[in-house]
C-alpha cells in the first residue's frame, strides 16, 4: 500500500468582496495514437487538477497583486531550495503544507511596493510601462499562484473587456467579481538563516506550537493530498525556473521577475537603462520568445503490453533502487510527436518494437517541471530485449497479469519517496499511484485501462 496522505480540510475564508453564486498483428505498421473512452481520459493525476483559479490576466497588473497581497485571507507558500514548508501541529504526527499568512511572511518580502516595482525604493510604476507590469526588482522572489475559490460558487473571476485591475474603479470591479483566498508562494533560499529562522518562529503558526520544517521535496509527497500536491508542483516549478534562468539567454544581461513571476525579461529593456549603451537592441525588445516565460519539458512514460498473453514490460534504471520496476519511459525530443517517442524510445531502451500508442493521460512532476504523457503500446513479447543500445536500463523482463496482481495484493506499491520500507521478501517493487508508472501499472493490472482492458 503506498504512504496514507494526510487529508487536510482547506480554508476558503472571505476577501472583502462580492459573494459568487450557487464542471498481435504486424508489428511493422505505422504507429497509430488513440484515445481511450471519455471516463478514462478524465483521470486526474497526482500534482493535477487545478486546485486555483490561476487569474493569469491580471499576474501583469500590479494594482491588483499590491491591493490583494496584504489581505488577512491572502495565504503563502514558503520554499527553501526547492524544499517545501511543512507544518506539523502540535500534538500530531502528520505534517502538512505550510500556509502562512502575509503578517507571518511579512518581515521577508522587503520595501513596498511589492510588484511594479520601479527605479527606486518604493516607487510603483505607471500601469502603462509594459516592461515593469507586475515587477519585481527586488527582494526575494515571489509567485503569484491564484486563487482558492469556494467549491460551490462557481468561477466568477473571468476576463472580459471590462473587467480589469487598472485604475481605481477596474480594482474595485475586480473583488466584486472574484471570492476566496489568494495564494502567492516566496522562495527564501538567499535569506539570511537566522532573519529566516525568526521570521517562522514568530509566525502564528509556530506560537501555537506548530512545528515549521523544510523538507525534501520527493518525502513532502507524503503529507500532500491531492488539492495541495496541485499547488505545490506548480510553485516548486515556478520557483526552479525563476532561480534557473538568471540571465538573459539573448545577450547575457541580469533578468529580472515580471508577471509576478511568471516572466523573465532582460534589464537592458528597464525604462531608464540608456539606450546609448547597446549598439544594437537585445533580441527579446520584440517579439515572443519561450525562454522568456515558464518551460515545461514532455516525457513519454509507456506501459508496453502484450495483450494475448496477457503481460507487460518492466524495466530496471541502474538508478532504482533494489528490486524496483517500472515502466518505460524518455524525453520526447525536437520534431517528434508522442507516437514517434514511444517507438524510438522502447527501441532504445528494451530493442522492442511497438504499435498501437494510447493516450491514457498526463501529469505535472515538478522535478523539476516535467509533464509524464502517461500512454499504453502493444507489442510481441516473443520478440527478444536488449538493453544494450542506450544503456540505461540494468534490465528489461516481461510480467504476466498474475505476477503483478500478486505484488500489488500481498505487498503493495512503493511510494516515489522510497522511505517508506517495502518487506523484506518482497521479489520486487512498483511505484504506487501518486507517480502515473503506478497508475498505468495498476490500471492495466486491473483491467481497468490499457489494450484489452474491461472498460
Amino acid at each position: 500500500m503506498s504512504v496514507q496522505l494526510t487529508h487536510l480540510k482547506p480554508r476558503y475564508l472571505s476577501l472583502p468582496m462580492r459573494s459568487a453564486t450557487s464542471a498481435s498483428s504486424n508489428l511493422n505498421a505505422p504507429a497509430m495514437i488513440h484515445t481511450l473512452p471519455r471516463h478514462a481520459r478524465s483521470h486526474s493525476n497526482f500534482f493535477g487538477g487545478q486546485s486555483l483559479n490561476r487569474l493569469s490576466w491580471l499576474r501583469q497588473q500590479q494594482s491588483f497583486l499590491n491591493n490583494i497581497l496584504p489581505s488577512p485571507e491572502t495565504r503563502w507558500l514558503v520554499f527553501n531550495d526547492g524544499r517545501p514548508l511543512l507544518l506539523t501541529e502540535r500534538g500530531s504526527s502528520a505534517p502538512a503544507l505550510a500556509r502562512l499568512s502575509t503578517d507571518d511572511v511579512r518581515p521577508l518580502l522587503g520595501h513596498e511596493a511589492f510588484f511594479g516595482q520601479g527605479q527606486t525604493v518604493g516607487e510603483v510604476a505607471a500601469s502603462e510601462a509594459v516592461a515593469l507590469e507586475g515587477a519585481r526588482l527586488r527582494g526575494l522572489p515571489i509567485v503569484f499562484l491564484g486563487l482558492q475559490e469556494p467549491p460551490s460558487g462557481g468561477r466568477r473571476a473571468l476576463p472580459s473587456s471590462d473587467f480589469t485591475a487598472k485604475g481605481a474603479s477596474g480594482l474595485t470591479s475586480v473583488f466584486e467579481n472574484i471570492e476566496g483566498s489568494a495564494y502567492f508562494s516566496l522562495d527564501v533560499t538567499d535569506e539570511n538563516a537566522d532573519k529566516l529562522y525568526e521570521a517562522l518562529q514568530c509566525s502564528h503558526a509556530a506560537k501555537n506550537g506548530a512545528k515549521l520544517t523544510f523538507v525534501d521535496p520527493r518525502s513532502a509527497m507524503g503529507a500532500l493530498n491531492y488539492a495541495d500536491a496541485n499547488i505545490f508542483a506548480m510553485a516548486r516549478s515556478m520557483h526552479d525556473w525563476n532561480a534557473r534562468n538568471k540571465y538573459c539567454p539573448s545577450c547575457g544581461s541580469p533578468a529580472y521577475s515580471q508577471w509576478a513571476g511568471w516572466k523573465r525579461t532582460c534589464t537592458s529593456l528597464l525604462p531608464w537603462v540608456q539606450k546609448a549603451k547597446r549598439e544594437t537592441p537585445c533580441l527579446t525588445a520584440q517579439g515572443l520568445h519561450n525562454f522568456c516565460h515558464p518551460r515545461t519539458d514532455m516525457v513519454v512514460i509507456t506501459a508496453i503490453v502484450d495483450p494475448h498473453r496477457e503481460k507487460l514490460l518492466l524495466g530496471r534504471n541502474k538508478r532504482f533502487p533494489p528490486k524496483f520496476w517500472s515502466v518505460l519511459s524518455g524525453f520526447i525530443e525536437p520534431g517528434e510527436s508522442l507516437e514517434d517517442a514511444v517507438k524510438r524510445e522502447t527501441w532504445e531502451e528494451a530493442g522492442i518494437e511497438v504499435r498501437d500508442v494510447q493516450y491514457h493521460s498526463s501529469q505535472p512532476w515538478p522535478y523539476p517541471a516535467t509533464l509524464m504523457a502517461g500512454l499504453y503500446a502493444t507489442a510481441d513479447s516473443s520478440q527478444p530485449t536488449r538493453t544494450d543500445l542506450d544503456n540505461e536500463l540494468e534490465d528489461v523482463r516481461w510480467y504476466t497479469r498474475a505476477e503483478i496482481l500478486d505484488i500489488l495484493t500481498q505487498y503493495g506499491a512503493t511510494h516515489p519517496s522510497m522511505e517508506r520500507e517495502r518487506s523484506a521478501d518482497a521479489p520486487m517493487g512498483f511505484p504506487d499511484t501518486t507517480a502515473i508508472g503506478g497508475v498505468l501499472i495498476s490500471e492495466w493490472a486491473y483491467g481497468k485501462a490499457g489494450p484489452a482492458a474491461k472498460l
